[in-house]
């Protein structure tokens, strides 16, 4: 049997024992979503009259569906049987959805496992009592709203049928893995991984299921390039468990280089497989460092869509290829821009060195409106939770553009939040305008086309000329943090002229590639050249539908001679060591 994404789809925490469900399910759209009041989820009140491919939403062709109008709700269902070896009496069955949009409600053999809210985050049920012998039936409803203006979207175009703009396609429902796992009946839930270079050492969280006997004890061993590197355990109290390992002489994370350690977690009968990377974050008056060294952001704003998959790469493959594309036309890093990408985008800079913005999707959300904290906060923390220690992660941003409207309670309260979750990395309250009064690196967006107007616009980094570039000056201030250019660029060249009319970028397209790439340089050198302002981020890394300002296109044929671009990008930043 061909299973779509059948890759072990939790690359940060692994087990041994597990089964995908990806593949062929029935599928029914519930337009009224009326399907709960109908009791759908009862074998005998079934009405599923189509099939889907999952993980791929239905509005997708790799789905086998590709409908692209509104769906308020939609219902899975298949059949499953466990492995005879999982034995129920010494271990849990759990099930997982790596995300679904928006509401989800989980139903097995007829009664209800559990329910989740949020488009892009994991979640998993215990479903070890609900299984029966032989067959079982899983029956799944995604409900979403996505007009609700407490429902954050991304780029979904959630006011017009067409795509415009920046506004993309729709998604609805399941875009990332179904599986099962089996686990003892203690388990190792979740792992915080911290490095401190400085110290020589590795800060061990570990977050159990269930409550610890006395005397259980964790068991850590670490390795790098398959050598053994050091071990150390410690007695498991409650449910979470604290200690500390010694790295010595450290094997640097770096930009170009993943450089990654091996981590083995023991607990009881449980046993997972981790992985961590030694590197610092810090910043340093304008200086944006990583492991005490001056980085320029040299990042490439990344959507993470995909022509016949719209948020779900076709294969793992094309999540790696992305990170490559990127950099091998002389990008660093992304920002990974209005999605929470799968863990696999994660895994990958990872292993490249490659460094990225942890981002959440809030267009959609109604940020002045006081509900709007407990809509996406929730969310928000589960991000934070699944990829902290991902040593890619040199930030967290949980907003992107909110206008002046904004409530700065809610900027303030998420800053905070995540800040006492992550004290080590830097947090930006929100990208470009508007910003509150509490972020630690500025950022802007200028979009402006002509290389000389953006060096004037930041030059009192360069003479003390005039003042600094500020996006709403009525609504937001500049404290002296370092500075960052978030979005610039977006330079408009399509490869399908022709194609429809709303196909645009930034400014009017330069009339040939030469004058592409003199624009180019201009202004990615506009700001590599200035001692104030510490990363870009040139929109973007590949089309996406109508936006055709893309290095690469939607389907990633390459549009520019990678070696010209790597050329201009590489050049050494004046505030770089």
């Amino acid at each position: 049997m061909n299973i779509p994404r059948p890759e072990y789809p939790r690359p940060r925490l692994v087990r041994d024992e597990w089964q995908n469900l990806n593949g062929k399910w029935d599928f029914y759209f519930d337009f009224g979503d009326s399907g709960k009041y109908r009791k759908l989820y009862l074998k005998e009140n079934y009405c599923f009259d189509r099939e889907i491919t999952v993980p791929f939403v239905p509005e997708s062709k790799l789905s086998g569906i590709e409908y692209i109008d509104f769906i308020i709700a939609c219902w899975y269902r298949r059949a499953f049987a466990v492995a005879d070896s999982w034995d129920t009496e010494k271990g849990r069955i759990l099930l997982h959805v790596g995300a679904a949009d928006f509401e989800t409600e989980v139903w097995v053999n007829e009664k209800l496992a559990g329910s989740h809210k949020g488009g892009f985050t994991p979640f998993s049920f215990d479903v070890t009592e609900l299984l029966t012998a032989g067959d079982n039936e899983l029956v799944i409803r995604c409900r979403d709203d996505c007009r609700d203006p407490l429902q954050y979207t991304g780029k979904q175009v959630f006011i017009d049928y067409y795509n415009r703009g920046c506004d993309y396609t729709r998604c609805t429902g399941i875009w990332q893995t179904v599986w099962l796992e089996y686990v003892p009946n203690n388990y190792i839930e979740n792992v915080k991984l911290t490095p401190d270079v400085d110290n020589e050492k590795l800060h061990i969280t570990v977050k159990l299921a269930d409550y610890a006997k006395a005397g259980e004890e964790i068991c850590a061993e670490a390795s790098f390039n398959g050598e053994h590197v050091n071990a150390a355990s410690a007695k498991a109290t409650g449910k979470v468990c604290t200690f500390d390992m010694d790295i010595k002489d450290p094997v640097l994370w770096q930009l170009g280089e993943g450089n990654l350690y091996d981590l083995n977690l023991t607990f009881g009968e449980d046993k997972v497989k981790t992985y961590f990377g030694m590197r610092k974050v810090t910043l340093n008056g304008k200086r944006f460092e990583i492991n005490g060294k001056s980085v320029f952001q040299r990042l490439v704003l990344d959507q993470g869509y995909y022509p016949d998959g719209i948020y779900t790469a076709p294969t793992v493959e094309d999540l790696e290829n992305d990170i490559k594309m990127s950099m091998k036309v002389g990008f660093n890093g992304a920002r990974l821009h209005m999605k929470i990408f799968e863990p696999y985008t994660l895994y990958f800079a990872d292993k490249y060195g490659y460094m990225v913005w942890g981002e959440f999707p809030n267009w959609g959300l109604k940020e002045s409106r006081a509900e709007a904290l407990d809509s996406m906060l929730p969310a928000w923390i589960e991000e934070l939770e699944r990829d902290y220690s991902s040593p890619a992660i040199i930030g967290w941003c949980p907003f992107n553009e909110t206008s002046d409207s904004r409530r700065k309670e809610l900027l303030h309260t998420v800053y905070n939040v995540t800040k006492a979750f992550d004290p080590y990395r830097p947090v930006i309250d929100t990208s470009g305008y508007t910003h509150g009064d509490l972020t630690d690196i500025y950022d802007v967006h200028d979009y402006n086309q002509d290389p000389a107007v953006l060096r004037d616009h930041h030059k009192y980094f360069v003479t003390g000329e005039g003042s600094v570039f500020i996006n709403r000056p009525d609504d937001e201030h500049y404290d002296g943090q370092p500075y960052f250019v978030s979005e610039m660029g977006g330079i408009y060249w399509n490869l399908d002229e022709g194609d429809g009319k709303k196909a645009w970028g930034y400014g009017n397209a330069p009339k040939t590639l030469d004058e592409f790439y003199e624009r180019f340089e201009g202004q990615i050198h506009a700001f590599l050249d200035n001692p104030g302002i510490c990363g870009l981020c040139y929109t973007q890394l590949t089309d996406v539908y109508q936006e055709r300002n893309g290095i690469y296109a939607f389907d990633r044929r390459e549009k520019f001679d990678a070696e010209k671009l790597h050329a201009i990008l590489t050049k050494k930043a004046a505030i770089e060591d």
